[in-house]
Formats: structure tokens, sequence, C-alpha cells
């Protein structure tokens, strides 16, 4: 019982300031739109990516062979090592001259990640860039000069180009729908505990259910409102 009558506290608490629990989420929900739609520049995102293992030695026998789980291991390892040359600064600064980018190393480096692929032998390259033809034409360009380097460093031709970025059409950040939804309920949240907090310091009485609260006696009467001088 004591719970309902606190549950039915709450809900005239919050009836009471109805305006701020309705207005505040709206107006963050708004506010998360605006700079989601309008402020925020989309984000594209273009990857490409490359097998690291051993050929085989004859293409017909390619799609049928079965490599040893030792050789396995030591491909994933092999790419391990083979992320950490695409993402040199060699490579990274031929990507550069070869697309005449005007960026230097250290801010084409934030664009790009890269990728083992757990349980296989595939390396991915994503790079993340507002344009999105030049994101993909980033990660081509890093897969052409990382197997270049490959092949110099390694001694190796056992590098190959699985998929070829493509320009993306669909930005992967800012989420939008999913801000404005995170806005809101963060207002809400807040609405309610700003309700809660000037409801625990407003120390006056306003209406009759006050007075029944306060002294734990039932009203008898309530004097309605009259203006002095008022001619019937």
């Amino acid at each position: 019982m004591e719970e309902e009558i606190e549950l039915r506290q709450y809900w005239e608490m919050l009836k009471k300031r109805w305006v701020i629990v309705v207005v505040l989420p709206l107006i963050a929900a708004l506010t998360s739109g605006i700079i989601s739609f309008f402020v925020i520049k989309p984000v594209y995102q273009a990857s490409t990516t490359l097998i690291v293992g051993k050929k085989a030695s004859e293409s017909g026998q390619a799609a049928v062979q079965m490599l040893d789980n030792s050789v396995l291991q030591a491909n994933l390892q092999l790419a391990k090592t083979y992320a950490a040359i695409a993402q040199s600064r060699t490579v990274e600064q031929n990507v550069i001259e070869d697309l005449d980018l005007e960026l230097t190393v250290e801010q084409l480096n934030g664009m790009i990640s890269i990728n083992p692929v757990k349980t296989t032998e595939i390396l991915e390259i994503q790079v993340n860039n507002t344009n999105p033809d030049l994101a993909a034409s980033i990660a081509n360009s890093m897969a052409e000069e990382f197997s270049k380097a490959v092949i110099e460093i390694k001694k190796v031709d056992s590098v190959s180009i699985v998929d070829s970025a493509v320009t993306p059409t669909n930005p992967v950040k800012p989420n939008k729908k999913l801000n404005v939804l995170i806005a809101f309920v963060v207002g809400l949240m807040a609405s309610v505990g700003l309700v809660f907090l000037l409801e625990y310091f407003d120390n006056t009485i306003k209406t009759s259910n006050d007075v029944e609260n306060l002294l734990g006696i039932p009203v008898l009467g309530v004097i309605p409102n009259y203006e002095v001088g008022k001619q019937g």
C-alpha cells in the first residue's frame, strides 16, 4: 500500500511539471538532430581485402588446396607482420605521392586501420574519409603499395587482392537516428531528475493534497479564489 502511495506521489510530481518532462527531451533530440544532420560531416568507409598465404602451385588446385595447420598458424602470424608493414611510414608516404594528397603521413595514418581477419589469412585495409571517392582511392592505393613493399621486404609473392575498394554510398558515422534517440533518452532522464530536484527544494503548499500530506488530516473545505472589490 505504501508503495502505491509513493508511486502515486511520484506520478503527481511528474504531472505537475509535465512541461519539463515533455519539452526537455524534445529540445535535446532536436538539438542532436540538427548537429547530426547539418553540422557533423558524414564519414565514409572504404575497404579492400588481401589474402596472405601460400599460393597453390597450380591454379586449378587453388580452390581445393588444404593448408596444414602449422602452415595456417604461420600465415596468421605473417598477417600481423604484414599489417605492420601496410601501416608503415614508407607505404603511407608512397600512397601520398601516388595520389598527390595534401596530407601528412600522420594525418593519413589516422584515417587507416589494418585488421587481420581472425582465423583466416585475410588482411583488411579500411579507410575513413569525408570524401567517399577519396576513401576508395586511398584504400586501393594502400593495397598496391603494400603488395610492392611485401615483395621487396619479405621476398615473397603471396599477397593477392581479393576485393578492391569501391566508392561507399552510405556513411558509417554519424549514426543520426541513434544520436537522436540517445539524446531523447538522456533528456528524458535529465528532465525527470530535474523534476524531483525542484520538488525536493519546493517547500510551499499549493494544493489541498499538500495540506493533507503535511498535516496528515483530511481537508474539509476549500475557500475559492476571491478578488477584493469585485462586484457580484
